[in-house]
């Protein structure tokens, strides 16, 4: 369980909430910081842009700061009082126009939440709110960062308004920060245990598919090659579904055709062993003559047994990528009529006819023999299936743009069935499961035919029905197989390798 999965992506879930949280308690309380830090700031401005109008009228009235403390920011003076007149009423009108409207700001300044400090021109400070700086000279750069105040168009002090944070306020702000990080904790405790509970849902569910594949994988180990998965989920998991119930089908197709291979391949030796056993066993007892006639007979069996070996090696080296190629540049035109006449015979015998047809370029690179194998191949299978009086056409079309060669080898047969078609190329598959080793050949032919044509680089296919009858049935067979003219880089390594 330690290393399951779930616990893993559950780890992992929970590592990037802790992440998360780690991230959020770093920087929400700068955030926030910075936030009162500019809300301070902006409020400091603000109730400096206040008092700028005060201090210039007052200036005007007396044309001094020697008692700006006491009149403005003292909370015993008129001004301390909203609503009334205050001092200095009736001596200047322009000051108590703007006391009326402004006087009342300055309420309380002892226990308000910024520091005000007033300097003369000089840079002397006249009025510190904290009363630490009374007669101290401000440097130059902290006046900078104030305002000016101004009384008939000459500057005669400077204002410097900041937040003042007393120790009640400096409590309360710890107590608001302290309270803000427990948050932050509780709110991660709580959704890391939501976390868990719905990843563990959701990852029971990702993972279920797997557990599926791996029960499933066990049991086709053990030997039992109809296990399937049912995942009908449209993701990555349906479709690994899919390839394992194609990778099982494909074991399961390999083990009933190694098992057929092994029947057929008992058979197919058996019947020609059967033979020579009887005619042995007759000469034996008396019952047979031994002349030449019988001799003749025992070796057409060693001979059969010897193409059935052979045939059998051919197919192997294919498809273990051993078998050797001889290439080179063939005339497929000359090859094909070579092949027709050697057959011609045969055809003639049965009063069956084989025309051809030639289009396009007719060299390629190929291995003769193996090409001429292929033919006759195909061929006598044709004329095994064609009646009297039927038809083999043979044509051959190339085209150079797309490097191809097509053979086309047509009949008029019986032809296959559709059922059949897919697996006509199997060793020792006979569509018609009554015909034998006499009626029906080794079944190896086709096989050989498609293991040559795919050692070449290329490609075959069957067709069929071809024609139909009056009565609509279907007859004839078309087999298609296709070569490159020339050898692609890659055909020449892997025929390199062979030799």
């Amino acid at each position: 369980m330690r290393n399951s999965l779930i616990v893993k992506l559950l780890g992992a879930f929970l590592f990037v909430i802790a992440i998360g949280g780690a991230v959020i308690f770093t920087l929400m309380p700068k955030g926030i910081h910075n936030a009162f830090q500019y809300y301070s700031n902006r409020s400091s401005q603000m109730y400096a842009n206040r008092l700028i109008p005060v201090l210039s009228a007052y200036y005007e009235s007396y044309q001094s700061w020697d008692n700006v403390e006491t009149d403005l920011f003292s909370t015993e003076s008129d001004l301390a009082k909203p609503g009334m007149g205050g001092y200095g009423m009736g001596k200047n009108q322009n000051w108590n126009e703007n006391r009326q409207g402004n006087g009342s700001i300055a309420v309380g300044m002892s226990s308000m939440e910024f520091r005000v400090i007033l300097t003369d021109n000089k840079g002397i400070v006249v009025m510190d709110s904290q009363k630490e700086m009374n007669g101290n000279q401000i440097s130059k750069s902290d006046l900078q960062r104030g305002l000016p105040v101004n009384a008939q168009d000459q500057q005669v002090g400077t204002l410097l308004v900041s937040p003042f944070i007393n120790q009640q306020q400096n409590s309360l702000t710890d107590d608001f920060y302290s309270s803000m990080n427990k948050a932050i904790i509780s709110s991660a405790g709580i959704a890391g245990a939501i976390a868990i509970l719905l990843g563990s849902i959701l990852f029971l569910q990702i993972i279920s598919p797997i557990r599926k594949l791996k029960a499933a994988a066990m049991k086709i180990s053990g030997g039992d090659l109809n296990q399937r998965v049912d995942i009908r989920t449209q993701d990555e998991f349906g479709e690994l579904g899919k390839t394992f119930n194609k990778m099982a089908e494909s074991l399961l197709t390999a083990e009933v055709q190694r098992r057929h291979l092994t029947a057929d391949i008992a058979h197919e030796l058996r019947t020609p062993l059967t033979a020579m056993q009887g005619t042995l066993e007759g000469i034996q007892d008396g019952i047979l003559p031994f002349s030449k006639e019988q001799i003749a007979v025992l070796y057409s069996e060693t001979l059969l047994l010897n193409r059935l070996v052979n045939d059998l090696r051919l197919i192997s080296l294919s498809e273990t990528g051993q078998l050797k190629l001889d290439f080179s540049e063939i005339n497929i035109e000359e090859l094909v009529k070579q092949v027709i006449d050697q057959i011609k015979p045969q055809a003639d015998q049965k009063g069956i006819t084989i025309i051809n047809d030639f289009q396009g370029e007719t060299t390629l690179t190929a291995d003769a023999d193996r090409i001429k194998q292929v033919l006759m191949n195909l061929i006598r299978n044709s004329l095994k299936y064609t009646l009297e009086g039927g038809m083999i056409s043979i044509q051959v079309k190339s085209d150079i743009q797309q490097n191809n060669c097509e053979i086309v080898v047509q009949d008029t047969g019986s032809g296959v069935d559709p059922v059949d078609l897919p697996y006509i190329f199997d060793r020792f598959y006979r569509g018609d499961e009554s015909r034998n080793r006499s009626s029906g050949g080794s079944g190896l032919g086709l096989a050989i035919v498609k293991n040559l044509v795919e050692a070449h680089g290329g490609k075959v296919w069957a067709e069929s029905p071809i024609f139909h009858d009056q009565n609509q049935t279907g007859y004839g067979t078309r087999i298609v197989l296709t070569l490159p003219l020339l050898r692609t880089d890659q055909t020449a390594r892997d025929v390199t390798i062979l030799k």
